[in-house]
């Protein structure tokens, strides 16, 4: 931040001609006895020579040689002077001091002893300490208590200069003014600026025009502010700007405060480096921590992502950062977006906190959840708390998924691909308009479209209902292409809910086509339970049938030929005389009490638990 403090005390006074005086010793004259009753009158203290006369009622005085003159504390040493009654006009090494803390050098003088005006020409030179005030006209107001320059000054401290044409200074006020082609050169900085203002007491810099600010690397622009020396603090205003090779900074204002080392960017604030943009109602950098906040309608932007949120802090030495608020974050092809997100450039992995809603747009998949961890090197996303929802499009259907936990993940990190394999962990359910699913866990592929389906799973497609220890569902085009049931399988069907077809075997596939079941094949233990219809569709008996392995065709979802492999027993019973309750497989269970139906289905509490055994 720049640092105004080695100039302005070279404006403190360096007009102030109300407190003259030497910075080194000069020899004190002896005084001539002249007395005055009134302390404006000028009284000549010594000279080499002097002659007097009296014209047109005005006295003249013509001194030369060692001229020492006095008005009240203030001193004035010349090689002549003339003093038209109370008027001064002198020449030649001119000297005035007062109390020993400023000296004015000049060629020439004239001085208004009543109205206390002081005209200074020639080389003139204000000292004060190591400040050094240079122009060739000087003026100074001793009852407006107001000096002024206005052909051009330059002052100088060490290795500061500041000039410009214009300057005033009000001793009362100690307001201190600089105007038109201001330059300030220092070893550190540079300054232009059309007009500055500087107070002596408070020690404060008010810009009152067009400011630049020069430093080694970078610049400040500005229309108005100020800068506190004292408190090191600055605001610069209207049109601010700031500047440092690819960074570059705006606002309404931009404030600086130097002992918590802290940049405030208020209103519009908007911060670029490279292809980073950062915009917030305000902007805020600390130099000690490294850390940058955007607040109020926060938005970051680079290459990589887009964020948006209320609230975003970010941690440059942890490389991190977090967000409160409604955030969102644009990585094409995903988007996250969350009430509070906390993320770790260095590691990738992220934390995302309340209503969180992620979507793959290349996978067509979205999910829903209160938390959330990712990764953003991996595409990992792992959903949990308040029953994440799952929703994706297969084939124009939407299929919505809820679990306790839900993952997604790319399929293969080391390809463009942009399949992504989804893990779902207990009280999983499943809801789409041709299929609905409960299982402890499952695994999906939107590459190959398979589902995976783990710890007694159950699948209900229409009037049909699959279970088994583990099941596989292939889809194809959206639609159900196979399901395999391994272990346990069994398959019940009932368009009525009053006699059940059943078919039981140690492994199950099943063949679609259309949305509509088409084959079957059971291997290892087969039995099955089937009710035949009439043409009327009117039950006219039922058929129990057990064999090794047996293959089914089905037309309209029903069966049309059945074939039975290694010596088949089977026995047909007429309806009336079938006990139903007893043609119930082993294992048989019409879990319809489980089966998500509407939307809400599966959000229940409590969970659809699974009946005791």
């Amino acid at each position: 931040m720049i640092h105004f403090s080695k100039y302005i005390f070279l404006l403190f006074f360096t007009l102030s001609l109300a407190q003259f005086g030497f910075s080194q010793k000069l020899i004190k004259p002896q005084l001539i006895e002249q007395d005055s009753s009134e302390t404006n009158t000028v009284i000549v203290d010594f000279s080499d020579y002097a002659e007097g006369s009296i014209e047109n009622g005005k006295s003249i005085r013509i001194l030369h040689g060692n001229v020492e003159l006095r008005q009240d504390s203030t001193f004035m040493y010349c090689d002549s002077a003339t003093i038209i009654d109370n008027n001064v006009f002198a020449h030649g090494n001119i000297i005035i001091q007062q109390k020993d803390s400023v000296s004015v050098f000049a060629d020439s003088i004239s001085f208004d002893g009543d109205n206390r005006i002081a005209d200074f020409f020639g080389d003139v030179i204000l000292l004060h300490g190591e400040q050094k005030l240079f122009t060739n006209q000087l003026k100074y107001d001793l009852n407006k208590k107001m000096a002024s320059y206005y052909n051009g000054a330059t002052l100088t401290n060490k290795n500061t200069q500041l000039s410009s044409k214009k300057g005033y200074y009000f001793t009362e006020t100690k307001d201190a003014f600089f105007k038109d082609s201001v330059i300030v050169v220092d070893s550190s900085f540079n300054l232009r600026a059309d007009t500055l203002q500087y107070n002596t007491d408070s020690r404060v810099v008010s810009f009152l025009g067009p400011t630049l600010i020069h430093q080694k690397e970078s610049e400040i622009y500005c229309e108005g502010g100020f800068y506190d020396t004292r408190n090191k603090l600055a605001e610069f205003t209207q049109n601010a700007q700031y500047q440092k090779e690819e960074q570059k900074a705006t606002a309404d204002k931009i404030n600086y405060d130097g002992n918590k080392k802290e940049i405030v960017l208020t209103g519009q604030a908007k911060f670029e480096e490279g292809e980073k943009v950062a915009t917030a109602n305000t902007i805020t950098y600390n130099e000690k921590t490294d850390i940058t906040i955007l607040n109020g309608d926060a938005h970051f932007v680079d290459k990589a992502q887009d964020i948006i949120a209320d609230f975003i802090e970010y941690d440059s030495k942890q490389d991190a950062f977090s967000t409160k608020g409604r955030s969102t974050i644009s990585d094409p092809p995903q988007i996250l977006m969350a009430d509070q997100v906390d993320f770790d450039t260095e590691t990738e992995m992220g934390i995302a906190t309340g209503n969180v809603f992620w979507r793959d747009t290349s996978a067509n998949m979205s999910i829903r959840c209160e938390q959330a961890e990712y990764n953003k090197n991996t595409d990992y996303f792992k959903a949990f708390g308040g029953r994440p929802l799952l929703t994706t499009l297969l084939d124009g259907d939407t299929m919505f998924m809820t679990s306790d936990t839900l993952i997604s993940v790319k399929a293969d990190t080391s390809t463009l691909d942009s399949s992504r394999l989804l893990l779902a962990f207990a009280d999983v359910r499943i809801l789409k308009t041709d299929f609905q699913a409960v299982c402890d866990s499952l695994s999906y592929n939107t590459k190959d479209s398979i589902f995976q389906f783990f710890d007694e799973p159950i699948v209900w497609s229409d009037t049909s209902q699959f279970t088994a220890d583990t099941m596989h569902i292939i889809m194809s085009d959206g639609q159900i292409d196979t399901i395999y049931l391994y272990e346990k399988g069994f398959i019940i069907n009932s368009p009525d809910e009053k006699f059940f077809n059943q078919i039981k075997g140690k492994n199950i596939i099943a063949f679609f086509a259309d949305n509509e079941l088409r084959k079957m094949k059971v291997e290892g233990n087969a039995e099955s339970v089937y009710y035949a219809l009439d043409e009327d569709k009117a039950y006219i008996g039922v058929n129990k049938t057990a064999c090794s392995e047996m293959l089914l065709y089905f037309g309209n979802n029903e069966v049309e030929k059945i074939k039975f492999f290694a010596q088949p027993k089977a026995k047909l019973q007429p309806m009336k005389q079938a006990d139903h309750n007893a043609l119930k497989l082993n294992g048989f269970k019409w879990e319809t009490k489980r089966r998500p139906k509407v939307f809400k289905d599966l959000f229940d509490n409590p969970k659809l638990e699974k009946p005791i055994e």
